[in-house]
């Protein structure tokens, strides 16, 4: 959370995706930003990637375009009190039972277009507009004239933690994810082994939550591009405390 001003609380990804949305009504850009705080545009563009704004950065971002902090915590509530951070046990299970209505919905995710799902699928119009309209139902998009797509769920938006869409990606998906060599220049895979104490983890875990945030952020920003610029990519963050089974009988009792 960042805080409670005016009895309203707001995600931090709300907050910064609400400022960027701000100052694109203004016309702003990272550059006007910069100067205004007296940084580099790196500097600032890692501030938002990050999301490590201080409240004092924010009222001066706010001050340049004349808006108070609550008068942006205000409009970060607006606009998320009709979006979605979850679905239903029930939604899930149907969009994971029609495999073509998964395909679907991380197509939406992903802000592609109608055009840009036919184009890549083997999916007739009819049928395309038929699984939109199902995901306008659960109330994941809002289906606008000329089938034109509008994704409502919140930033904050999450699969249900063992929910059915994360045990079929975790069944089906796992395996075939790791089939690789991880050799070409656009992949990586890095595997790493230690023995932590719960401080320790407790901060790896948090620098992990802010490079999965980083990467929803760089997704944000992509999203203008036209889908040939663009590829699916995966990436898996994981910690736990784990030892391979093969070691089992060897470890003393």
């Amino acid at each position: 959370m960042i805080s409670i001003w005016g009895g309203v609380m707001a995600q931090t990804s709300l907050i910064i995706e609400t400022l960027k949305k701000a100052l694109k009504s203004h016309g702003k850009i990272y550059a006007d930003v910069a100067k205004h705080l007296g940084l580099s545009e790196a500097s600032v563009k890692r501030m938002f990637a990050q999301q490590t704004i201080s409240l004092k950065r924010l009222d001066a971002i706010c001050h340049m375009m004349d808006l108070e902090i609550t008068e942006l915590v205000q409009q970060a509530s607006d606009a998320t009190a009709l979006q979605i951070e979850e679905l239903s046990d029930e939604q899930e299970k149907e969009i994971v039972g029609d495999i073509e209505l998964l395909l679907v919905t991380v197509c939406v995710m992903h802000h592609w277009t109608l055009e840009d799902i036919l184009k890549a699928y083997k999916l007739s119009e009819a049928r395309c507009i038929q699984l939109l309209a199902k995901l306008d139902r659960i109330n994941i998009i809002e289906l606008l004239p000329s089938n034109r797509i509008k994704v409502k769920v919140s930033p904050n938006f999450r699969w249900r933690e063992h929910g059915h869409i994360l045990r079929f990606f975790q069944k089906n998906v796992e395996a075939e994810f790791f089939n690789s060599s991880f050799a070409l220049p656009q992949e990586k895979l890095i595997v790493l082994n230690g023995m932590l104490s719960d401080e320790s983890n407790a901060t790896f875990q948090r620098k992990l939550e802010r490079l999965a945030r980083e990467f929803d952020e760089m997704t944000k920003e992509d999203c203008p591009l036209p889908i040939r610029q663009r590829k699916g990519y995966t990436s898996v963050l994981a910690i736990r405390n784990w030892q391979y089974s093969l070691f089992t009988h060897l470890r003393r009792t």
